[in-house]
């Protein structure tokens, strides 16, 4: 084990139309996508895509869905450890205008206890903040032991200030912020109180702000996509934090705004692809991405 992700699983059916029928009427979508879905998964196999290949602990059901998902990670040769959910979870999504609408069917009624794994020679954790029970488990014992733990601070969970004491890297977002009152800088301040070692919220078109080791406050930039060209900004963020998963395992010499300038181009790869199997960049995609937009960040 290199590297262990933590989080809830989702078969996302993305697709575009300009129109949403109600009632009785009918409307045929310009195209989809069907592909795995959650935050932390598709972390992790966004890292496995650029080459290193995660464990995960996540929801899995005894049905076609659940089986489809475990096709999908034979295939990019992660290893599941499965806790057992009753039905498996979905999302639709509705990407237009750079923004994109969601409609979930979640099943997080645990029937087991979270899997205890052996975490010799793990390297980084990941979590999203699904499954609490499992994610402040792992992420105290990887802080003890010297793991990077790492957080996806997509919206407030029930133990998120509970999990930070315990998280190194928490790169948040905006939604985190509104959900809790707070503005951007004051969501760094706060997660400097918690022990953060790195912390930042992520922006969307108008990048990071984040802070480094030394505490001070900094900002990445977005690279500038033209706007004809971002076609699904659904799982940007998640793809993100598995591109700086993978650059920190890859490259530990790297600075960490080296790390975010490499999950930044794998982001801006997936926001010009519709679903997230067909967003994951390989390392030529990001060679290619931070060679055309390199003047614009």
């Amino acid at each position: 084990m290199q590297a262990l992700f933590i989080g809830q699983t989702y078969i996302d059916v993305t697709f575009i139309t300009d129109h949403m029928p109600t009632g009785d009427e009918k409307h045929v979508a310009s195209d989809y996508a069907v592909s795995f879905g959650g935050n932390a998964v598709t972390a992790a196999f966004c890292c496995a895509k650029l080459g290193i290949e995660p464990d995960v602990i996540a929801t899995v059901a005894n049905d076609w869905l659940g089986r489809m998902f475990q096709d999908m990670t034979a295939k990019y040769g992660i290893s599941v450890h499965p806790r057992k959910v009753k039905t498996s979870s979905l999302s639709f999504i509705m990407p237009k205008d750079g923004k994109r609408a969601i409609v979930r069917c979640r099943d997080d009624e645990h029937i087991h206890p979270y899997p205890v794994l052996n975490l010799g020679g793990c390297r980084a954790l990941h979590v999203d903040g699904h499954q609490p029970d499992a994610a402040i488990h792992y992420a105290q014992l990887c802080r003890e032991a010297g793991i990077l733990t790492s957080l996806d601070g997509g919206g407030l969970r029930s133990n998120t200030h509970e999990l930070l004491e315990f998280i190194d890297v928490a790169i948040v977002a905006e939604r985190l912020c509104e959900q809790m009152n707070l503005s951007p800088e004051a969501m760094l301040d706060y997660l400097k109180d918690r022990g953060c070692k790195i912390g930042g919220v992520t922006r969307g078109e108008r990048g990071l702000l984040w802070f480094d080791e030394t505490r001070q406050t900094r900002t990445l930039p977005a690279f500038k996509v033209p706007h004809a060209r971002v076609l699904d900004t659904n799982g940007a963020g998640d793809v993100f934090h598995g591109a700086y998963i993978y650059s920190y395992l890859s490259h530990p010499s790297w600075s960490w705004n080296e790390h975010f300038h490499f999950a930044q181009a794998a982001a801006t790869f997936k926001i010009q692809h519709l679903g997230n199997e067909a967003g994951l960049p390989t390392l030529a995609d990001i060679d290619v991405v931070q060679q055309e937009f390199a003047a614009t960040a």
